[in-house]
């Protein structure tokens, strides 16, 4: 059963990357459609074609590499300036340059001059180039609206959840499996049972679990508790004792240690180090239920989502060493290391095996696959070859020289020639086709584990 349902979690991830990556060249197709731009290709995958069929001028299809997607437009490089060169030998950057220039006219017919990339509007090509990563953006909205307005976030509750027997410190919970010798829990002391509402600590109402929990945090010695048992309100008095747990801010989130550069520090498999502080201590651990949350909390969930996406790309050249370590010399991977699209199949496998509810489930599975979208989001954005974001600034910088060159009442420069760039571009594919293999040595020989 565990082996099934490990199939079914990877099948369903392989499904719903293939489905982000077709869904973003939808965005190129439907808008280079749009300003009349010949396209002759839209494909998932690179390398040998696995299906495909043929609607009007354009080609659809799967190929046998799932690292991506394309759509093919005519026309993406402009034509090269007329240079009197003497009959000189090109220059190996400016064959390779000219190489692809060929290629983007290859599809090209007689009929279609005027249907070319580089020959629409700077503004529009911005729009085309962007759709695709916008694509993502509204995937990604989509999946974390269902996620945070529909199937809701786990939210503590006032209510008893369990009732720990016996005193221990949370640095030693996990090495602890008996009470023996160890004395009870204030909470067990009192009769505090599974299922009691806490309505009130110290004479204070406690609505919310932020209030009972801080109140409890406060608090040291004999204090009155008032708890709702099947409908009763039941007073009674706790002696809160002292003890060492992970620090809070004021509404509840953890605080987590810090270096002298303000960075977190993290143990050896990549978790945050919680800080530890000395509280009033009960010895529950509050119930949690599913709530769902308002627009606003939901965008701001997202924006925080991709505040974290931002730091991971930027953290993302750190990480290759680590990587490399566990690909080859048998290094711990981290929490936090890079995976590929191996890795992140086999992690929706994992989650599947877990036989968590059905929520759960589905909801850290929704979690990560808006996590790809927002990061597919921002690696597209990158202003370089061949990302979508590296044809994005040629388009962004020769509408700057246009409108410089209206505004000082010059003739209109010619088109920014992206061709020059393909060296560029044939560095930054062979570095991620390589970082790639490293991935997937990683991830097969080494993944990543949520569950240990």
């Amino acid at each position: 059963m565990v082996l099934l349902l490990t199939v079914v979690g990877i099948v369903l991830f392989v499904l719903g990357l293939l489905f982000s990556i077709a869904w973003h060249e939808l965005g190129h197709l439907g808008t280079a459609k749009m300003f009349g731009i010949k396209c002759t290709e839209y494909m998932v995958g690179f390398g040998r074609t696995l299906w495909s069929f043929r609607r009007g001028e354009t080609e659809y299809g799967v190929k046998a590499v799932p690292l991506g997607g394309y759509v093919r437009m005519v026309g993406m490089m402009p034509p090269a300036r007329r240079t009197d060169d003497g009959g000189r030998r090109l220059s190996r950057w400016r064959a390779m340059a000219e190489d692809a220039r060929e290629a983007s006219y290859v599809e090209l017919d007689p009929e279609d001059q005027d249907r070319q990339f580089y020959q629409r509007a700077p503004w529009k090509r911005l729009i085309v180039m962007f759709a695709g990563p916008g694509m993502n953006v509204i995937l990604a909205a989509i999946l974390l609206a269902v996620l945070f307005m529909g199937i809701g976030v786990p939210q503590q509750t006032t209510q008893i959840g369990v009732v720990n027997e016996c005193v221990v410190s949370a640095e030693v919970q996990d090495e602890v499996d008996s009470c023996e010798g160890r004395p009870p829990t204030p909470a067990n002391e009192a009769g505090l049972r599974a299922g009691d509402v806490i309505v009130e600590v110290d004479g204070r109402a406690t609505p919310e679990w932020n209030d009972a929990n801080q109140l409890i945090r406060d608090s040291l010695g004999p204090t009155e508790f008032v708890v709702e048992r099947d409908g009763e309100r039941i007073p009674l008095t706790v002696d809160i004792i002292e003890n060492e747990l992970p620090a809070r801010t004021a509404e509840g989130d953890f605080i987590y240690e810090t270096d002298a550069d303000g960075d977190e520090v993290t143990d050896s498999e990549g978790f945050p180090v919680y800080r530890m502080e000395t509280v009033g201590f009960l010895g529950i651990m509050f119930a949690t239920e599913r709530a769902p949350l308002t627009f606003a909390e939901s965008a701001g969930e997202m924006g925080s989502m991709m505040v974290g996406v931002a730091e991971a790309l930027i953290a993302l050249p750190s990480k290759i060493p680590g990587v490399f370590g566990a690909a080859f010399l048998g290094e711990e991977r981290t929490a936090d290391s890079p995976v590929g699209i191996v890795g992140i199949s086999r992690i929706g496998g994992e989650i599947m095996a877990q036989g968590l509810p059905i929520a759960d489930t589905a909801s850290i599975m929704i979690q990560i696959l808006a996590g790809v979208n927002l990061f597919l989001f921002a690696f597209n954005m990158l202003p370089i070859l061949p990302l979508d974001g590296g044809h994005m600034a040629g388009a962004l910088w020769e509408w700057i020289k246009r409108g410089w060159a209206k505004l000082t009442r010059r003739p209109a420069p010619a088109p920014v020639d992206v061709a020059m760039l393909t060296p560029v571009a044939y560095i930054v594919v062979a570095c991620f086709l390589v970082f790639s293999v490293v991935l997937l040595i990683a991830d097969l020989f080494n993944p990543v584990r949520l569950f240990g």
